[in-house]
């Protein structure tokens, strides 16, 4: 939402949950300047922010069938690389390596987790909202992960299309 002086002020948006249609449809590409693009960018990362736990968010699972995503592995005990928080736009893997299984969890499928086998090193183009180049992470370990689950966000996939199957599904476990 922007104010009258043309600022953006983040909102928190609900977190849509499976099987919502929008999570399994391929999103579209956006131009990173447009102003909705932006202010989509500043709600994921607030969205992100009041989420426990939450690492990463893209604009599917807030009902936005836009190719925008938010990361911050920041503090997690997994992660190796860290860029902080970032938002990517039309985000596309340029290379993946080094492939192993780990376990995912999501806030649209908020009562399961699954083995998923993805690159531990990655280089992602995209581009930064606001931007006009376009700008290549290199990442590895959680961080990896956590770009290719979004990714697959943006591309109408849940981590659930990517494990190996009924056998790598575990209820997630309730910390008190």
């Amino acid at each position: 939402m922007s104010d009258p002086t043309g600022s953006i002020r983040p909102a928190v948006r609900p977190v849509v949950r499976a099987p919502a249609p929008v999570l399994g449809t391929a999103a579209a590409a956006v131009d990173p300047c447009a102003p909705e693009v932006l202010q989509l960018a500043a709600d994921l990362v607030a969205t992100m922010k009041v989420s426990p736990g939450c690492v990463g968010l893209a604009a599917p699972q807030v009902g936005v069938g836009a190719q925008v995503f938010a990361v911050d592995v920041t503090g997690h005990p997994k992660a190796k690389t860290v860029h902080g928080a970032f938002v990517l736009c039309n985000a596309r893997v340029v290379e993946a390596s080094q492939w192993q299984k780990g376990r995912e969890g999501c806030m649209s499928v908020p009562d399961l987790t699954g083995d998923v086998k993805r690159a531990s090193r990655l280089v992602v183009a995209g581009f930064a909202p606001g931007g006009t180049q376009e700008i290549e992470i290199v990442t590895d370990a959680f961080e990896a992960r956590a770009l290719q689950h979004e990714i697959d966000h943006c591309a109408g996939l849940l981590f659930l299309d990517r494990v190996a199957g009924a056998h790598a599904v575990y209820a997630r476990k309730v910390y008190l």
